[in-house]
């Protein structure tokens, strides 16, 4: 709560058991304390907000914004109501009333610097940069700290960011600012990194690069410290940027002799070299070569500038640096795109990689930096490679199954590395099923031997040998997808369950096992898989796809609607936590991260993910409690959807998606591409324009109007809708013209790699029927539909078990629309009565019994009855499965035959499938439920 400690207001004994009542979230205590408060002192304003705080977090909003409004009219100056006000305005998500407080304040106690300061934090929370700007001079003027002057400036950058006018930016707003800091600098008043920073930032933004240059290299240049080579990366960004390579490449090379690790500083010097030799640079015949020293031009130098540095590593008796090793490895790569024959003096790719690998093999890194290089080996050098790095590593002798185990960690992390660089150069994926077969098992038996290197490991810890069990479950994995063999996909989840048994933490296991659950179309394991990986802040933009993809389509809704509230707490209270992080760095000068903060905000709320997990949480809200806990039109008023609003991003979509988040040593040519990329966003974008459609058709049909008059009744067209209704009809429209891009986007049929990003629901729901009957309405095929969900979803053959997750997935899509077409259906219904009453009438009054009914009404009796048939065999169904999955024994299972596997192992993969049937019964069930609520509401639809 507010820092009431520091306040020395006579009332504040008083107001202290409220305080303590809200931090310890008893609400109700805190209220009746107020209330006993303000019989007593009627005008202890802070009470009032107090209460009205105690109201907002039991529910009460309306109560506790009047309450507050109260309080807020009167323009109090007290800290403690301001505090209070603050905190209340802040829960409530309207930032902008806090200003009004402050303005008010502010013009009450002019003088007064804490005041000033709270308003300026206040428009930096609902980002009005102009009065910012007014206000930290205003701030300035009261009391001359540098700190104050410079929020100014920084508003100013702000505006300039934020204009929509690029213009204006360039020739008022960021001129305006750097005459500021021009000003403070000649009257020698800058004081502290942050201003300077902020100079460079200013000048960088007008593209005064050469100026930027000066400041840096200059006096003010001192002032930055606060990270290592600051300067020097200062330096090297503008010279980059006015491609002073000359510059570029002295710097480079002065900084990687006093540090010959620096990566960064390899490629800026590999990237001057050849510019340099491009436009065929000579050194002048006088002088220094440039500002920064020594300027290197040809290969030859840079040949032997990176062999000196590898001469220098090998000669430390120290631990040697790796940087040299691959600034060699990547000269040889840059060489030979330029088709350059100077590559021989630097040596054979081979013999420099089985060097690397003998003084950095039993580092993890060693796989990652090697991998990028691989290429540099011709293909039939590869078996030669494997067998010359094996023979680097120290193995004890072969035991009665033929393998050789590592003696401790490092021999082990060497023995690893190889098995992981024969995956890189595809030599696994070359061997055939038996070899596959024998590869699983030494996998295997190095995992179990690792585990004795562990023991002693807490549960957060990983296992030493944890990566074996994850590359036998990634050939289990080959041998699926090569063989459609579903007893390896089987014994890929007994791996990776027991490796889980033994290392808790290991998410590389949490996140394949969550990938083939749902592949198998199991979601229940998969809720708690998610939950224990314990997904931080962006992460649940990033890796939160792999959860919400199946969430909605295996048919488990309430565990579905759960993995949506993971992702969506965190996008809600992003707007909040960032304004946050932008007053801290204002408050502490780290104003170069405030375009950050910004520029991450905007990036989370133009999320694909975000779009998607919004749309269809409103949608699993409406399958599963429209017309069953609320009405239809009820639902979507609660929800606020607009059918004439698009608030999708679709011109500035962003894919933050982290599609490499599974570890992979898969070959080039099996690895994730740009095009799959590009693919798989087209792809999820066209869907989810068809959801987010789906969703403004239904809000539209219900907000329509359930007692229409009775002269537009006889104008209803087939689906039941009334065509004036121009946005139903605008939509509709647009549905189709997407359903035909999505037909378009299908027939490429696009395979992605299977630890790339999952396919979208898109090639399903168009293969099911699904779309094209909620599209139509009321002329839908309901029974082809059905037909299509026929089948045994787990069923044992020969004593194997096979699935069919596609079935329970189309099953889904059937139930959504059921609810769809129910809906129409409930429409029509309330547009036909009124028809029907109305003949009824006029029947009496002419007293004749015998005239027909007419064709609509007829056809709507028939049509609801056709559906009900559909929906009760559909019911039938579901049971059918329920009882079959129930009575299905995987006891029967024989799963040792022909595998090798222990009873240990046997009970992992035994433990896997129980998960699996449990799920499908779970789905089934709650499908079976969904649907004997619509049969009711079906039931009950009578005109």
């Amino acid at each position: 709560m507010a820092a009431r400690g520091h306040v020395q207001d006579p009332n504040d004994r008083r107001l202290r058991p409220i305080y303590d009542y809200l931090d310890n979230g008893n609400n109700k205590m805190a209220i009746q304390q107020a209330d006993k408060l303000l019989k007593k002192h009627k005008d202890l304003h802070c009470a009032k907000v107090l209460k009205a705080i105690g109201l907002q977090r039991t529910g009460k909003q309306d109560e506790a914004f009047s309450l507050a409004q109260e309080v807020a009219t009167l323009e109090p100056t007290d800290d403690n109501s301001l505090q209070a006000l603050t905190i209340l305005y802040r829960e409530m998500h309207h930032p902008e009333l806090v200003t009004k407080l402050y303005e008010a304040a502010v013009k009450k106690v002019p003088l007064s610097e804490e005041y000033h300061s709270h308003l300026f934090m206040a428009y930096a929370r609902v980002g009005e940069y102009k009065k910012m700007q007014q206000a930290g001079m205003a701030l300035y003027k009261i009391v001359p700290k540098n700190p104050y002057y410079f929020w100014s400036v920084m508003s100013l950058v702000m505006q300039a960011i934020s204009a929509q006018d690029e213009k204006l930016a360039q020739t008022m707003f960021l001129p305006l600012a750097e005459r500021m800091v021009e000003k403070m600098v000649k009257e020698e008043k800058i004081e502290a990194e942050a201003e300077v920073q902020l100079y460079f930032m200013i000048l960088e933004r007008l593209g005064k690069c050469v100026e930027a240059l000066d400041v840096v290299r200059g006096p003010l240049g001192e002032k930055l410290t606060s990270e290592l080579r600051s300067r020097e990366n200062k330096c090297m960004m503008m010279y980059q940027r006015l491609q002073l390579w000359p510059e570029c490449n002295a710097l480079s090379y002065k900084l990687l002799l006093k540090n010959p690790d620096d990566w960064q500083f390899y490629l800026s010097y590999f990237d001057s070299l050849f510019h340099l030799m491009d436009k065929s640079w000579s050194q002048p015949e006088e002088g220094e070569h440039c500002v920064e020293g020594p300027v290197q031009t040809t290969v030859a130098e840079a040949v032997k500038f990176v062999v000196d540095r590898m001469e220098e590593q090998d000669k430390k008796e120290s631990r040697p640096l790796r940087g040299p090793y691959l600034a060699c490895l990547e000269l040889i790569h840059r060489l030979r795109q330029r088709g350059c024959p100077d590559e021989k003096e630097l040596g054979d790719p081979l013999e420099l990689m089985v060097q690397f690998f003998g003084k950095f093999g039993d580092k993890p890194c060693c796989i990652t930096d090697l991998k990028i290089y691989l290429h540099l080996l011709p293909p039939e050098q590869r078996s030669q490679f494997k067998k010359r790095l094996g023979e680097l590593v120290p193995l004890g002798e072969a035991g009665e199954d033929g393998f050789g185990f590592p003696g401790d960690t490092k021999a082990l992390q060497r023995h690893l590395c190889v098995c992981q660089l024969s995956r890189a150069l595809g030599l696994q994926h070359a061997l055939d099923t038996e070899g596959k077969l024998r590869l699983i098992t030494e996998l295997k038996a190095h995992y179990h031997h690792g585990l004795q290197f562990g023991k002693s490991c807490l549960k957060t810890e990983l296992q030493f040998s944890d990566m074996y069990c994850l590359m036998a479950a990634h050939v289990y994995v080959d041998l699926w997808t090569e063989t459609g063999d579903e007893n390896m996909l089987w014994q890929c989840l007994g791996v990776l369950e027991e490796g889980l048994s033994f290392s808790p933490s290991n998410a590389q296991f949490k996140l394949l096992l969550l990938l083939l659950f749902c592949r198998l179309g199991a979601f229940q394991p998969v809720v708690d898989l998610y939950s224990s990986l314990d997904a931080k802040h962006v992460q649940h933009d990033t890796i939160g796809y792999l959860l919400t993809r199946y969430a909605g389509s295996l048919g488990q809704f309430a565990a579905a609607s759960q993995s949506c509230n993971f992702s969506l707490r965190f996008f809600h209270s992003n707007q909040k936590d960032t304004s946050e992080y932008i007053i801290q760095a204002y408050k502490y000068g780290a104003f170069e991260k405030i375009p950050e903060f910004i520029a991450f905000r905007t990036r989370l709320n133009q999320s694909l993910h975000f779009a998607q997990v919004r749309t269809e949480r409103m949608l699993l809200d409406l399958y599963t409690e429209a017309d069953v806990t609320l009405s239809l039109e009820e639902s979507v008023k609660a929800m606020g959807v607009c059918p004439e609003e698009d608030d999708i991003p679709w011109d500035n979509m962003r894919d933050n998606r982290d599609l490499t988040v599974l570890v992979s040593w898969d070959p080039k040519d099996r690895e994730l591409t740009e095009e799959h990329r590009r693919l798989s966003l087209e792809e999820e974008s066209v869907w989810l324009k068809v959801r987010s459609l789906t969703l403004r058709l239904l809000a539209s049909l219900a907000l329509l109007g359930h007692a229409p008059s009775p002269r537009n009744s006889d104008k209803t067209n087939e689906n039941g809708i009334s065509a004036k209704s121009s946005t139903l009809q605008t939509l509709l429209s647009q549905l189709d013209q997407t359903l035909e891009t999505a037909a378009q986007i299908t027939e490429k049929q696009t395979q992605y790699p299977f630890l790339g990003p999952p396919s979208s629901r898109l090639a399903s729901a168009l293969s099911s029927g699904s779309c094209h009957c909620q599209a139509s309405g009321g002329r839908w095929r309901e029974r082809d539909m059905l037909s299509r969900c026929k089948g045994e979803v787990l069923e044992m053959k020969d004593g194997r078990l096979t699935t069919r997750p596609s079935l329970l997935e189309t099953l889904v899509f059937f139930v959504e629309t059921v609810c769809v077409v129910l809906w129409v259906a409930s429409y029509s219904a309330s547009v036909l009565r009124p028809l029907k009453s109305s003949l009824q009438k006029k029947k009496k009054k002419k007293k004749d019994s015998s005239s027909a009914m007419p064709v609509v009404l007829c056809g709507f009796q028939e049509w609801t009855g056709s559906l009900q048939g559909v929906v009760t065999q559909a019911l039938d169904h579901v049971k059918g499965q329920e009882a079959s999955l129930t009575a299905l024994k995987l006891a029967a299972l024989t799963l040792e035959e022909g595998y090798s596997q222990t009873q240990e192992e046997c009970g992992f993969t035994r433990a896997a499938m129980d998960k699996v049937q449990s799920s499908y019964l779970g789905s089934l069930q709650e499908l079976g439920d969904l649907l004997r609520k619509r049969a009711d509401s079906l039931k009950s639809l009578k005109i």
